[in-house]
């Protein structure tokens, strides 16, 4: 799928030619382990304040670091498939750091989204986004869907 670019130096030559074209980039990045509602009103929020929106995916281990087993429930390959899939996403690629700064600087988005369970003061890679002029954002609807409890509510049932 061309969608999903891997090559973390392939996409940021890729988002060079879009910049020079005058596009604005928003970067969004998470875990997307089991795609909801929430997910969607984030990309769809991401989009509209730019042309081309870029997903970065935690990578498997990422996950399970942050949100420990049993958690991913499906393989980040599955995860850049379905996210790549939606309209509202350009580009989708997977890191495996704790936090997406050091792909924010490789590629340098003008804004970077983030949903509404964080504010812009609480942006983990805040410093990083404007250390280079990037801006900061939070879009989607309030936060009132999670993976963690679709989950949770499965495994209860």
């Amino acid at each position: 799928m061309g969608k999903i670019i891997t090559d973390h130096s392939r996409l940021a030559h890729i988002l060079e030619g879009l910049k020079a074209q005058g596009k604005r980039i928003v970067f969004c990045n998470g875990c997307f382990d089991v795609l909801h509602v929430g997910h969607i009103r984030y990309l769809s929020g991401a989009k509209a304040l730019g042309d081309v929106v870029v997903v970065a995916i935690n990578s498997d281990d990422s996950v399970r670091k942050i949100k420990g087993p049993p958690h991913p429930v499906m393989p980040e390959a599955e995860r850049m498939e379905i996210v790549a899939a939606l309209r509202d996403v350009d580009y989708v690629t997977c890191f495996s750091e704790p936090s997406a700064d050091s792909l924010l600087l490789k590629l340098s988005p003008h804004v970077h989204a983030k949903g509404t369970d964080y504010t812009l003061e609480t942006i983990p890679e805040r410093k990083t986004v404007l250390s280079y002029g990037g801006e900061l954002a939070i879009v989607g609807d309030p936060k009132n869907h999670s993976s963690t409890s679709i989950k949770k509510q499965v495994f209860e049932r």
